[in-house]
């Protein structure tokens, strides 16, 4: 799979809705597998579906092979590395690259609980030990 080619890949949510079934998904899947899978959480047509993987395809986050009489979509994108890039722009654009002003934000809006923090404060202190 590909980087994200530039940090203007952000995913519109219908495309993300989408993208994340695709990178749950246990292997390639079929416009007819993601209509089974939005059953009962939308109620997207099959058109809306093929509109979207279109441009998903276009952006480069998936590739479409010819199966017989279906298409199947497979992500060059890894879902950790768009994560990462997305998380990193809402970082910058929201907080100015400063991780305190939205923790601080998160807390004061009381969105952020106390195990939450103390739940980050372990996380950072297993991930800082000197090996």
């Amino acid at each position: 799979m590909t980087k994200l080619q530039s940090q203007n890949q952000r995913l519109p949510d219908a495309e993300l809705e989408l993208m994340k079934l695709i990178w749950h998904a246990d292997g390639p899947v079929t416009s007819a597998d993601l209509m089974e899978r939005l059953k009962g959480h939308k109620t997207w047509g099959i058109t809306t579906v093929l509109n979207l993987l279109s441009r998903l395809c276009d952006r480069g986050f998936l590739c479409c092979e010819k199966r017989g009489r279906f298409n199947e979509y497979h992500p060059l994108v890894e879902e950790q590395t768009y994560l990462q890039s997305e998380s990193r722009s809402f970082l910058e654009r929201l907080h100015g690259n400063s991780f305190r002003s939205l923790v601080a934000s998160l807390y004061e809006g009381h969105t952020i609980s106390e195990e939450d923090l103390e739940e980050l404060a372990q996380f950072i202190e297993e991930n800082t030990k000197e090996g």
